[in-house]
C-alpha cells in the first residue's frame, strides 16, 4: 500500500501543474470565442469536466498521503470520493464526446479504486474477524451472532457500506424494480412491454442505482420518523430520476420517459406522483426490505461470497459496458454515420436498430437532442 501511496502522491503532484495549465488555456480560448459554435450546455459540461479532473488530481495526492500514514479509514473515504469524481468525469465525457478510448482508462481507474476502497475498509476487517470467531463457536445459540454480518458494527448506520453489500443491493433492486415497473405498466396501459435497461438479463439499472443512492442517503436515517424518511426519499428519488433523464438525453439523444402535462411535472423528467412513489419506496426499503435482503445476502457462504461477488460483478460490468456501446452505436447509426470500426460493425450486425427498438421498447432516440460536440 505504501508503494501505491507513493505513486498516487508523485503522480498527483506531477499532473496538477498540467491541469492548471489546461484550465488557463481553456479560459483564454473561451474568452476568445473558440467555443462559440458549441451550445451553452456543452460549454458548461466541458468546464465542469476540467474542474472534476482538477479535484481528482488533488484527491489522489490526499489518498497517497493517507496511505503512507496508514490512515485506512481516511484512505477509504478518499477512495470513495475519487470513485464519485471519476464517474462524474466519465458522464461528462460521454455527454460531450460519446464513448471513446479515454473511457477505458477511467474504467481501469474505477476498478482500482473500488478494489482499494474494499481492501483498506476497516469494517471489512472487523466483519472477517467476527466470522472467524463464529467459526470457532460450538454453541449454536452463540452462532446467532452471525446475523450481525453486514450491519454497521459502529452503530452509526444500519448497514456497512462496503462493496459486497452495495453490489448486491444494486443487483437485487435492478430485478425488483423491473418487476414492479412491468406490473405497473401492465395495470395502467395493458399489455406487456419490455422495460429492461441493460442489453442482457432482467435488469433495470435506474432502480439499482436508485436503491444504492437511497441506502447511502438513508443509512443513518433508519431509526428516524417515517415522514422524514419519506420526504428525503421523495426529494432524492425525484432528483435522481431527473438527472438520469437529463444524462440519457444529452449523451445519447434518448427519451426513456416523458411526464409532460402530468401533475407537478418538472421538464417532463419527473413529476409529483413519481416523487411520492419514490418516497413510499424509500420507506419500504429502509424499514422493511433492506433488513430482509441483508439476511438473504448473508446466506452466501463466507468462503464463497467474495468469489461469487467478483464473478457476478464482472458479468454486470460486461453487460453494462456492452449496453453503453450498443446505445452509442445506435446513436451513431441514427445520426447517419456508417459503421467504420470493427466494434461498430459488430454491434451493427448483432444489435441493429430493430433489435435495439425491440429490446428498449420504452426508449426513443434522436441525435438532435444530444449535446455532443461532434454531432
Amino acid at each position: 500500500m505504501k508503494v501505491f501511496g507513493v505513486l498516487c502522491l508523485l503522480g498527483g503532484i506531477a499532473v496538477l501543474p498540467i491541469i492548471g495549465l489546461v484550465c488557463f488555456v481553456m479560459v483564454e480560448a473561451f474568452q476568445e470565442g473558440a467555443f462559440s459554435d458549441d451550445s451553452i450546455v456543452s460549454n458548461i459540461l466541458f468546464f465542469a469536466q476540467i474542474g472534476f479532473m482538477a479535484a481528482l488530481t488533488v484527491l489522489f495526492i490526499v489518498l497517497g498521503a493517507r496511505l503512507l500514514r496508514n490512515k485506512r479509514r481516511g484512505a477509504r473515504q478518499t477512495a470513495e470520493a475519487l470513485i464519485v469524481l471519476t464517474i462524474l468525469i466519465v458522464l461528462c465525457d460521454m455527454m460531450l464526446f460519446g464513448l471513446n478510448e479515454d473511457d477505458i482508462f477511467y474504467a481501469v481507474v474505477l476498478v482500482v479504486l473500488i478494489a482499494l476502497s474494499s481492501y483498506v475498509d476497516p469494517s471489512l476487517a472487523e466483519e472477517r474477524e467476527l466470522q472467524r470467531k463464529l467459526r470457532l463457536m460450538e454453541d449454536r445459540s452463540q452462532a446467532e451472532l452471525g446475523d450481525q454480518a453486514g450491519h454497521d458494527l459502529s452503530g452509526k448506520g444500519f448497514i456497512t457500506l462496503n462493496f459486497f453489500n452495495v453490489f448486491w443491493i444494486f443487483v437485487v433492486c435492478c430485478v425488483l424494480g423491473l418487476i414492479l415497473e412491468t406490473i405497473y405498466h401492465f395495470m395502467l396501459f395493458g399489455g406487456y412491454e419490455d422495460r429492461a435497461g441493460l442489453l442482457f438479463g432482467p435488469f433495470s439499472p435506474i432502480y439499482g442505482f436508485g436503491a444504492v443512492l437511497m441506502t447511502v442517503a438513508l443509512n443513518r436515517f433508519h431509526d428516524k420518523p417515517i415522514i422524514l424518511i419519506f420526504l428525503v426519499s421523495a426529494v432524492i428519488g425525484g432528483a435522481f430520476e431527473y438527472l438520469t433523464s437529463w444524462f440519457m438525453q444529452f449523451a445519447f439523444g434518448i427519451v426513456a420517459w416523458d411526464y409532460t402535462g402530468s401533475w407537478l411535472s418538472i421538464d417532463g423528467r419527473t413529476n409529483g406522483m413519481f416523487m411520492i412513489m419514490w418516497g413510499i419506496l424509500g420507506v419500504a426499503w429502509i424499514k422493511l426490505l433492506l433488513p430482509q435482503m441483508l439476511k438473504v445476502v448473508n446466506l452466501i457462504p463466507w468462503n464463497w461470497r467474495y468469489a461469487v461477488t467478483t464473478v457476478a460483478a464482472a458479468l454486470m460490468i460486461v453487460d453494462g459496458a456492452m449496453t453503453l456501446m450498443s446505445l452509442d452505436c445506435w446513436y451513431e447509426r441514427e445520426a447517419g454515420r456508417t459503421p467504420d470500426t470493427p466494434i461498430e460493425q459488430f454491434f451493427a450486425d448483432h444489435f441493429d436498430n430493430s433489435f435495439m427498438e425491440h429490446r428498449f421498447q420504452s426508449m426513443s432516440i434522436d441525435p438532435d437532442n444530444a449535446t455532443r460536440t461532434d454531432r
